[in-house]
């Protein structure tokens, strides 16, 4: 068995993929999460796809003495800090909440590992922490300047954990910018599960599929791409966790701090990606056309060549591939194939 790593988040859409990576590449994994935008039924199913090597506790990262227990507990090598609120209009409307889990979940993540030792830390960061820019692809010394709350929070963790490595090299710190994750685990048991309406264009567009939303809403026609609508670098989620598992290698022998774009360096517009996802599902998808929202951008699309060099990783995945498993794990959860024993 190899070393043990705490996934903050883990239940979490992004962070349960991580938890089925690094099982398969032989860690043993503890999961901390509160279930704010997460089902507990994820862990059964997490425990099943990895043979049972996931251990739970429930709690909030910003409790510091859950996390003084864990540490505690487990001897926890690494951590991969997943957990964290991240809907950009959300974050416009209220602030106060984004910045106390965001920017205090880290300082006391942060915190409870140099108490126990752990210097190792993988990032869930973002690409808003870039400025708009008309430069695209975008590469990792590009201006910074978050046009959201979301992103502002995500910049300040990462300022914050250099300035932790500036005062301590015996850290070693990853600084994963995610451009657009979408997709969900080829077996159909894993995928995006909001517990409240989706702000992400993909389960958005599952959703619609389904019927359980009468149309996707397009935030802006005028914008200055081929289409009008806003270009993303849409990422398969396998892919994103994939990089995960190449960054904590990466870490045991890379000290101080690297940032790396999480991206397929490949953009899509919004009208593009309701195209795709037709296909995945066999049928035609309302939308309807309304004003840009605060926050948003016109295109970003990841120069993923640092992380290619770096970890030796690239996404494999193209759009179809995340509509597709998208779509089957919307149909899978709407038949009850992944319902739990009762």
């Amino acid at each position: 068995m190899g070393d043990t790593i705490l996934v903050t988040g883990g239940a979490g859409y992004v962070g349960s993929h991580v938890v089925i990576e690094l099982a398969a590449a032989g860690y043993s994994l503890v999961v901390v999460d509160n279930f704010a935008n997460s089902s507990p039924d994820v862990l059964s199913r997490l425990r099943r796809i990895t043979d049972g090597r996931v251990a739970c506790h429930v709690g909030d990262v910003r409790d510091h003495s859950l996390l003084r227990r864990v540490f505690a507990e487990h001897a926890v090598a690494a951590v991969v800090h997943c957990a964290g609120l991240k809907a950009v209009a959300e974050s416009e409307a209220d602030p106060l909440a984004y910045y106390d889990t965001n920017v205090g979940g880290a300082i006391v993540l942060v915190q409870s590992m140099a108490d126990a030792g752990v210097k190792r830390i993988v990032f869930s960061s973002s690409a808003t922490v870039y400025r708009d820019t008309d430069r695209n692809p975008i590469p990792e010394d590009a201006p910074l300047g978050p046009a959201s709350v979301y992103g502002r929070t995500k910049l300040v963790v990462e300022e914050l954990l250099r300035d932790v490595v500036r005062s301590d090299p015996a850290w070693r710190v990853a600084l994963l910018r995610y451009f657009n994750p979408a997709g969900a685990h080829p077996s159909g048991q894993i995928g995006e599960a909001p517990s409240a309406t989706p702000n992400n264009l993909m389960p958005i567009l599952a959703q619609v599929a389904a019927g359980k939303l009468g149309e996707v809403t397009v935030f802006g026609g005028d914008w200055p791409t081929p289409d009008g609508t806003g270009v993303r670098d849409y990422i398969h989620v396998m892919d994103l966790a994939e990089a995960h598992v190449a960054a904590l290698t990466h870490l045991r022998h890379a000290a101080g701090v690297v940032a790396l774009n999480l991206g397929t360096s490949r953009g899509y517009s919004v009208l593009e990606a309701i195209a795709a996802f037709e296909r995945a599902c066999g049928k035609p998808i309302p939308r309807r056309m309304a004003p840009r929202r605060v926050g948003d951008v016109a295109c970003r699309v990841a120069d993923a060549s640092s992380a290619r060099a770096a970890l030796g990783w690239a996404a494999k995945r193209g759009l179809d591939t995340m509509c597709a498993d998208g779509w089957r794990w919307q149909v899978h959860r709407d038949s009850g194939i992944i319902a739990e024993p009762r």
